[in-house]
């Protein structure tokens, strides 16, 4: 039968904290990149369609399982189907690895007796090669340039090769358990070691279990607060303590539009509110992880600061188009690497000083060359935040005063302050930071203040809101009660809202200027987080946890959620999942439960 294309909200996530796959309601996994996040995809479907690879394991003629769910507060995923002849399930993931990654698909029956099915199409560089496939040692192991690939069933099942894949036929009855393992390493290398599934199962849940234990909270938002973790722990890079924005690249912002976008780098914009989670959470140990990974990539001159790093901190990432692949639901162009990598957003120098100073206030042990860093930042931000950038949201159109950018040069300022005053003992100058602080605080007031609408705007002089100005209570610029935060929480869930969502900003009209692309997008998940916090921080605390909740309920059958939502056609769209969608839902709900 034709498979049905799969939504980016038919997805659910497996990983082993290196890389991660996608698996569908159908039971394909459609997405997997070997051995790390960042590396080219053996299964491409998802961006083109199963000539660029993908594995299926269902019942045979079957369609999408009839329900699935991660097994406790794990990330192993259970998918079952209830068929005429009887019931199976199937659980998909992927150990923590000790060398080489391996995803694990054990198949159990429940009740009856099923014929399953198993189809397996390797497709190396996104879906491009077609590898040589061989039998060795109970293996079918295929070959391509530096990737190999080993697939082994426990017990063994009829397997065979057709139409440039591999398949196997099988029947399960109750009980019955059958295992796939597919094994990557590099072609050079020996074959690698064989893993035990089922163990590989039970130290799994084991893991995982351990692991959300640890959540600080206990209260009505616990669930979602904890498969927000689980997901963010999963996008993290366990060598080096990076934190991808997504494990996916070039889904669609706008089903058939060109913003496609690689995510599968770490965002320095992420980071204070990556931390802010981690920390109130209480996974400090994430926390510090993190804020390592941040202090080795921003290492140097402050003046060749990124907005974006690699999963070490690698610093090119040359921005290419793919043309074999078709795109998701026909969006293209797809594309590996950013080319916002060289963007000046002079945000970033304040989100990293206010990521290091919330580290101290955590009592995270210090590193000896953190205060010399932050100083060294800090300079250079004085010397250029009068400068225009590309702010936040990465446009690719002409540089502007972004109102966002400036007031993170005023949280980087303060944040200095608040260290020299808390230790005076402390190397610095604290009235210097204090008088570039109140500068820039008169310059946003001033020319960052639409007075007669009583709203802050996207940059000096521009009639475009922002959603970014939602953080301005936050982050302390100015008090929730403040009458111009009070308006420019209105403004932009006016004029910026979309069935009560929020979008980052215009995109239609005079905002095309702005942006310096065609088409659409859909509302921005995580700002609409921002406008619960904002009216909570304004004492309106019912609006914003009906909004919150409203968000909740936006999230798949399995508690993920992508980067924007389309409230017309009610699907989600952009990379999946995606980090800052989940921070902001960690963050809110912390913030609700506290009060």
């Amino acid at each position: 039968m034709t498979r049905r294309i799969q939504r980016i909200e038919d997805y659910a996530l497996i990983g082993d904290l290196q890389t991660a796959a996608l698996v569908g309601r159908d039971g394909s996994v459609d997405w997997l990149c070997l051995p790390r996040f960042d590396s080219a995809a053996c299964f491409a479907a998802l961006l083109g369609d199963d000539d660029n690879g993908h594995w299926r394991i269902a019942p045979a003629g079957a369609g999408d399982c009839t329900r699935r769910a991660y097994l406790d507060d794990s990330l192993v995923l259970e998918s079952v189907w209830e068929t005429r002849t009887g019931t199976v399930k199937v659980i998909d993931f992927m150990p923590q690895r000790d060398v080489m990654p391996d995803v694990v698909r054990i198949v159990e029956g429940v009740s009856g007796s099923v014929e399953m099915s198993s189809v397996l199409r390797l497709r190396f560089d996104y879906g491009r090669v077609v590898p040589w496939v061989r039998r060795a040692d109970g293996h079918r192991v295929a070959v391509a340039g530096p990737d190999s690939v080993w697939l082994r069933t426990d017990p063994p099942v009829k397997t065979w090769g057709q139409q440039m894949s591999t398949r196997s036929s099988f029947t399960v009855g109750p009980g019955d358990k059958v295992a796939f393992v597919l094994t990557w390493h590099p072609s050079h290398e020996p074959r690698p070691s064989i893993i035990d599934p089922h163990e590989a199962l039970e130290q799994s849940l084991a893991d995982w279990r351990e692991w959300a234990d640890k959540c600080r909270t206990e209260g009505p938002y616990r669930d979602a607060v904890v498969r927000s973790l689980i997901t963010l722990k999963a996008l993290t890079f366990a060598p080096t303590g990076g934190i991808v924005a997504a494990p996916t690249t070039s889904l669609p912002e706008e089903i058939g539009g060109v913003r496609n976008w690689d995510y599968r780098f770490c965002w320095l914009r992420d980071s204070t509110l990556t931390l802010e989670a981690l920390v109130t959470a209480g996974y400090l140990e994430e926390a510090a992880a993190w804020r390592d990974w941040l202090l080795r990539a921003v290492a140097g001159d402050p003046a060749d600061l990124q907005i974006m790093y690699g999963l070490g901190g690698e610093r090119r990432l040359p921005e290419v188009e793919l043309p074999w692949l078709s795109g998701h639901f026909d969006s293209t162009p797809v594309r590996i690497g950013n080319a916002a990598v060289d963007q000046l957003q002079l945000d970033v120098y304040g989100e990293v000083i206010d990521s290091l100073h919330l580290a101290r206030m955590a009592g995270m042990a210090a590193k000896p060359h953190t205060w010399n860093v932050e100083l060294s930042l800090l300079g250079f931000l004085e010397s250029r935040w009068r400068e225009p950038d590309e702010g936040l949201w990465e446009v690719r159109g002409t540089r502007r005063h972004f109102v966002h950018s400036k007031v993170m040069a005023w949280v980087a300022a303060d944040r200095a302050v608040q260290a020299l005053e808390s230790d005076p003992a402390r190397r610095g100058d604290a009235e210097r930071w204090r008088r570039m602080r109140d500068e820039v605080h008169r310059e946003v007031c001033e020319k960052g203040f639409d007075p007669k609408r009583n709203t802050f705007t996207q940059s000096y002089g521009s009639e475009e809101l922002d959603a970014a100005t939602l953080l301005i209570p936050r982050v302390g610029f100015l008090p929730g009660d403040d009458p111009r935060v009070i308006g420019t929480v209105d403004a932009v869930r006016a004029e910026l809202g979309r069935d009560g969502f929020v979008r980052r900003y215009s995109t239609e009209g005079r905002g095309r200027a702005v942006d310096g692309l065609p088409g659409a997008e859909g509302t921005f998940l995580v700002c609409s987080f921002w406008l619960a916090d904002a009216l909570r921080l304004t004492g309106r605390e019912k609006e914003a946890r009906e909004l919150f909740e409203r968000l909740l309920a936006l999230r798949n059958d399995v508690g993920l959620l992508a980067e924007e939502y389309d409230p017309v056609a009610k699907r989600q769209l952009g990379n999946f999942p995606q980090a800052f969608s989940h921070i902001g839902l960690v963050a809110t709900a912390l913030g609700l439960e506290a009060g």
